[in-house]
């Protein structure tokens, strides 16, 4: 937007070709709004905006956050099947069309979710953003039940001492110890750590992400590690692999799991693991949810409390009606 003889104007290029539109707004404020319902009516023609177009600009609104590395991933698969559609064209046909297309393709439910779910996502952002009416239903595969995998000590030191490398036991350790999610620990920048105060921050910033993340002590194990990474550290980030921030620990973590010879095991059963080794000491379900960085504790007391010594106990005493009761199992009559 510029002023052209006294006038406000707004210029843009169009297949290689400049154009211009005269407001007839008087004021700057005016202009500006003048100015959005314009660009709105040029990049949103009357079939409006393609999937395409909303993908590409809902990922330039996360910026740097891991979810627009999300879009850029999961958009090659979604763009070239729906991303010539307009919004309010897509049906529940073409979502189960989709899904048929990928389980044909050897595609588990959990990522077809994943991918029909940043396409929700981006509808809906554009909704709310005033670039589309309505948006339509996307349907998604039904919720895989949970994996309830949780290690033992045994196993948890099995795996510790399977990670040949240094950035993978880190890693290890910082999932047991600070019960993070692997992408905010990969995330995770020495201005974030104070060896000093003994904290970690895993929030990148005062509004966070979706996910709650927490900030959570350092314990001696942590501590060590750290002070050691910290004198070897080459970059800003806690994890990294020459130099420079891992992406991704998934081909070494797999490597541990198989040395260390225990069953199939994922980083975010680390977890898991840490909250059930917290419920299981006796720590308080309100303290393990802070820990973990969930807003609702009723969601951790649903997880975690049956691994609680004090997991209704006080019900089961409740019952101790008789008290002790002595049973004697019937002896049966030897067959002739």
């Amino acid at each position: 937007m510029g002023r052209l003889k006294g006038r406000f104007v707004v210029i843009w290029d169009e297949d290689g070709r400049r154009c211009r539109h005269r407001l007839a707004a008087h004021t700057q404020k005016d202009a500006e709004r003048e100015a959005r319902d314009l660009i709105l009516r040029i990049s949103a023609p009357a079939i409006g905006l393609t999937v395409d177009q909303i993908w590409s600009a809902y990922q330039i609104e996360m910026g740097q956050r891991r979810q627009a590395a999300k879009l850029a991933q999961t958009g090659r698969n979604v763009l070239p099947v729906l991303g010539h559609l307009a919004a309010d064209q897509i049906r529940l046909e073409d979502c189960r069309g989709y899904i048929a297309r990928r389980r044909s393709e050897g595609r588990k439910d959990a990522t077809i979710r994943t991918e029909l779910g940043c396409l929700r996502s981006a509808i809906l952002w554009a909704q709310k953003a005033g670039l589309i009416q309505r948006a339509p239903r996307i349907e998604l595969p039904q919720t895989t039940p949970p994996r309830d995998r949780y290690l033992d000590r045994e196993e948890v030191a099995a795996l510790m001492g399977a990670a040949v490398d240094p950035h993978i036991r880190l890693a290890m350790l910082l999932m047991l110890t600070t019960a993070g999610r692997i992408g905010a620990l990969l995330e995770l920048t020495w201005s974030r750590v104070d060896l000093d105060r003994r904290v970690i921050k895993l929030a990148t910033n005062d509004i966070g992400p979706r996910k709650g993340r927490a900030t959570v002590p350092i314990n001696d194990t942590l501590l060590a590690a750290l002070q050691a990474a910290r004198e070897a550290a080459r970059c800003e980030y806690v994890i990294e692999w020459g130099g420079r921030p891992v992406t991704s620990i998934k081909t070494g973590f797999n490597a541990a799991v198989k040395r260390a010879g225990i069953q199939h095991c994922t980083p975010h059963d680390l977890r898991r693991t840490a909250g059930r080794l917290m419920a299981e000491a006796g720590v308080p379900i309100e303290e393990i949810a802070q820990y973990l960085g969930h807003t609702n504790p009723n969601i951790t007391r649903s997880t975690y409390s049956q691994f609680s010594p004090a997991y209704l106990r006080r019900a089961a005493n409740a019952l101790e009606v008789f008290g002790p009761v002595s049973v004697q199992r019937t002896r049966g009559k030897t067959p002739k």
